[in-house]
């Protein structure tokens, strides 16, 4: 308790004044009323640094420890150190951190900063957090998969398990109305600390490179700037590429300095202290310096608008770095960086005419999945509520990859294999094959492995070589980097930096093992089998350079490709094409070894399949590896029971033109599409032709039992199996809502057309009738319970358009008599009234004699 005290008097009496320190009580006391809170407050405000200690002795923190989310490893050590100077304590005292292989905590440390992916496996490993009383997720606009998995995993423990568990989540862009309502929480708002700052665009001129860009806007910022300057590029080999423009380009007076998450601790803390012999400072950085950090001094920043970002690369089965354009909301946070200590400039290096994306879009929607469905399957609550939810998709096809790698079994229940591969802390093809070693020496080869599959390529082709797609040519490198030698062909900066990766895993798997010196090919490929069981490969029969993917797909080698001849490899990167896939990188398999290892993915059977060519089904004795055919030969018979599954396959190959569509089953489907947009709380299914063909095996393979035939299939029974997705009351509402039909004034029933745009949205629904059948219709008909008028495409007599509207009574006040004097001479048999709104409605033409 005597901690408890000291951190109590340190924080009273020495705390600075920052724009959030007069809503600091407010803070203290909404999260003694309610458990939730959102908190938003600009760059500069100090919610950081200074919620966290502001909550520290709240009563109903009951002595529990508070643990903050930092989404970036600098921003961690940065807001622990400068908490823990800020007592004047050392840190890993009272205030600590853990990141990814490294941590600063004791026994009496009572704010714990820690970084995403740390605060899942605290969850995971003990939910109900017995020893923390707070969860405050910092910079959650950032919304990184791995923060939107801790805050669902955090509010699915308060609600079940920890009423008394607090969590605020806290952010300087974000739509808190949005998170608050999705939270059920309050939401407090603090003002920042900021002066003017004149925001300017210098865009490229034509063929400029980013380094030559940012070399002329800085070197003439400085000349008429006060003031440190502050650059922001999308990573580490842009940096390097400024850098080495502007060594020679800038005064000598001024400090040139590099920032991002790689970069040593000692350095990070040198950045981010005020300059001590008086030089002005230029700080080349990535979106690390957007939030969290205070970087002393600047008044001018340089902004490139981009900025490296997750994103699923099918190429490599893994998430990786892209360079993208940033949101207006980073784009805003990088300009006032400019304005904390003065008035500054912001100089963005884009044209201004070039539009932004409001917010940055949710990791969860644009990145691999994998590693989220292990660790759902691990929480064992697959309904837990996320932000924004993860699209089916992606899911589907992690659960797919993960029941490979034996990390989920046939029912998507988590295996002992996958509990062991998530306590590793990696994606799940990498902890496969840490997992996968036979031996200690395997393991560390598995650690190396690991690294140079995380890292960027170390060889660099030389003119005139072949070109190596091999992996043990990236690792043979590696071999020799250690024993003192750096290839020709290899960057030595890249190699150091995949030796410390693969040290790194060795400490985590706990192996005092040496890496080897010298491995068989053959066993890289052993190894990475594990890690990609989908893209083992085996010889085309008759074409030495294609190879038939376990998954079923197809790829090809470069013409002089190191890997030409093996009877089986395994690609470890992929381009894919049109036709067949690309091997970018890969390494050959021992067939023996394979047949060891998963002696259930070879099998004999007999199988039925749709012959395109033939267009029909056909019978077939198969051996088999995975979705590999090793043989095949015909037995002459079609197995029934397996027909219906092999005609799915042919429509997934042919596509849905192929079944006998008729006109009212495609206005049906644009009827459940146009409702499901217009009121998503029915919650329609989405019948889209891609969600169709996606889902067929669902709703097309019952009707085909029996048949063996796609021909067979008739129209009746198509209509079943669609409409079926639906039940009877949600037919009943789409009738009612989406009408085929509507009564007009004359009595008839006419026809409501549906259809739906190519990106996906509803067109306006449109009733075609003649004109007179709507006489004394004062009102547009409407659909959707009164939400969507119809468009009205008003007919002549002889059913010739005349006037498109969704506004029938201005129609007849303002259009309506100019179409009367031009058409009662050419329809003299058809009513023209004066009087439009009470004449009555007719389909027929005048009595004769009228």
């Amino acid at each position: 308790m005597r901690d408890v005290v000291s951190l109590c008097a340190v924080t009273h009496a020495a705390a600075p004044v920052f724009p959030i320190t007069s809503l600091l009580p407010e803070i203290v006391s909404s999260l003694a009323a309610h458990p939730r809170l959102v908190l938003e407050a600009p760059p500069g405000a100090g919610k950081t640094t200074q919620v966290p200690l502001a909550l520290h002795d709240a009563d109903w923190l009951a002595g529990k420890k508070i643990v903050m989310l930092e989404p970036r490893r600098v921003a961690a050590r940065s807001a622990a150190s400068f908490m823990a100077r800020q007592l004047g304590d050392e840190i890993g005292g009272l205030v600590g951190y853990r990141i990814r292989f490294e941590q600063r905590v004791s026994a009496r440390t009572r704010i714990e900063v820690v970084t995403e992916g740390i605060l899942t496996r605290m969850l995971q490993d003990d939910p109900e957090l017995c020893d923390v009383g707070a969860l405050l997720f910092d910079e959650f606009h950032e919304r990184h998969l791995a923060g939107d998995l801790g805050l669902a995993l955090a509010r699915d423990v308060q609600t079940g398990l920890r009423e008394d568990l607090r969590l605020v989540v806290m952010s300087a862009t974000l739509d808190g109305a949005r998170i608050a309502t999705w939270l059920d929480a309050p939401r407090l708002s603090s003002a920042g600390r900021s002066f003017p700052v004149d925001v300017s665009h210098a865009p490229p001129k034509r063929d400029e490179a980013l380094e030559h860009q940012v070399r002329r806007v800085l070197v003439d910022a400085l000349a008429t700037q006060p003031g440190d300057a502050l650059v922001f590029l999308p990573g580490q080999r842009e940096i390097a590429r400024c850098r080495a423009q502007l060594e020679a380009a800038l005064p000598g007076d001024v400090e040139l300095l590099a920032l991002h998450g790689e970069l040593p601790v000692d350095a990070q803390t040198h950045v981010l202290q005020p300059s001590t012999d008086g030089r002005r400072r230029v700080v080349l950085a990535t979106n690390v310096a957007e939030s969290s950090v205070t970087l002393p001094g600047v008044r001018i920043v340089v902004d490139s608008g981009q900025a490296r970002e997750p994103r699923f690369d099918p190429n490599s089965g893994f998430s990786r770095l892209e360079i993208v354009s940033i949101s207006q909301a980073s784009a805003d946070q990088r300009a006032g960086r400019a304005g904390r200590v003065a008035s500054g400039v912001a100089l963005r290096l884009w044209p201004e005419s070039q539009r932004l994306e409001p917010q940055r879009r949710p990791e969860i929607a644009q990145v691999d999945l994998a590693a989220l469905a292990l660790e759902l399957a691990a929480w064992g609550d697959p309904s837990l509520v996320f932000p924004d939810a993860p699209p089916a998709g992606a899911m589907g096809a992690a659960h797919d990859l993960l029941q490979r790698l034996d990390a989920l079994d046939t029912r998507g229940a988590i295996t002992q294999t996958g509990r062991r591969m998530l306590a590793l802390g990696t994606h799940p093809r990498l902890a496969a094959m840490l997992l996968a070693g036979a031996d200690a020496g395997e393991r560390a080869l598995a650690c190396d492995l690991c690294a140079l599959l995380e890292a960027r390529d170390p060889l660099r082709p030389l003119p005139g070589t072949p070109r190596s797609d091999g992996v043990a040519a990236r690792w043979q490198a590696l071999a020799a980097f250690r024993s003192g030698r750096t290839p020709a062909d290899a960057q030595r900066g890249a190699l150091a930096a995949i030796d410390a990766a693969a040290k790194q895993w060795r400490r985590r798997l706990k192996l005092d093992a040496a890496p080897p010196s010298s491995a068989p090919v053959h066993v890289l490929g052993d190894l990475l089998g594990h890690a990609f069981p989908d893209r083992i490969g085996h010889r085309h029969a008759r074409d030495d350079a294609r190879y038939t993917l376990s998954n079923g797909r197809m790829a090809r080698l470069f013409d002089d490709s190191t890997l030409r001849g093996e009877t089986w490899i395994v690609a470890s990167e992929l381009r894919h094409e049109a036709k067949d896939a690309l091997l970018l990188r890969g390494a050959p398999i021992d067939e023996a070894r394979l047949r060891r290892q998963w002696p259930e993915r070879f099998i004999d059977a007999d199988e039925t399949r749709w012959d395109a060519e033939r267009r029909a089904l056909v019978g077939e004795r198969v051996r088999r590896f995975d979705g590999i055919v090793l043989d095949a030969r015909a037995n002459g018979r079609v197995d029934p029971a397996q027909a219906a599954q092999a005609l799915s396959d042919a429509v997934g190959a042919l596509g849905l033109d192929v079944l006998p569509w008729r006109d009212a089953l495609r206005q049906w489907q644009a009827r459940v599409q146009a409702v499901r947009a217009w009121m998503p709380e029915l919650a329609l299914p989405d019948v889209s032709d891609a969600t169709l063909l996606a889902t067929r095996d669902a709703w097309l393979r019952p009707a085909f039992a029996g048949i063996t035939r796609l021909d067979a299939l008739g129209a009746d029974a198509l209509a079943d199996a669609l409409q079926n997705q639906l039940d009877w009351s949600l037919r009943q509402q789409l009738d009612r809502l989406a009408p085929v039909r509507i009564t007009v004034p004359s009595g008839m029933a006419r026809a409501i057309d549906y259809a739906i745009e190519a990106d996906g949205t509803p067109a306006p629904p449109v009733l075609a009738v003649k004109l007179q059948e709507l006489f004394g219709l004062a009102k547009t008909p409407t659909v959707a319970d009164g939400r969507v008028p119809l468009t009205i495409h008003l007919l002549s007599p002889a059913g010739r358009p005349l006037q498109v509207t969704q506004d029938l009574a201005g129609f007849w006040e303002r259009t309506y008599p100019e179409v009367r004097k031009e058409m009662k001479g050419r329809y003299p048999k058809h009513p023209w009234p004066e009087d439009p709104w009470n004449a009555p409605a007719t389909h027929r033409a005048k009595p004769r004699g009228t």
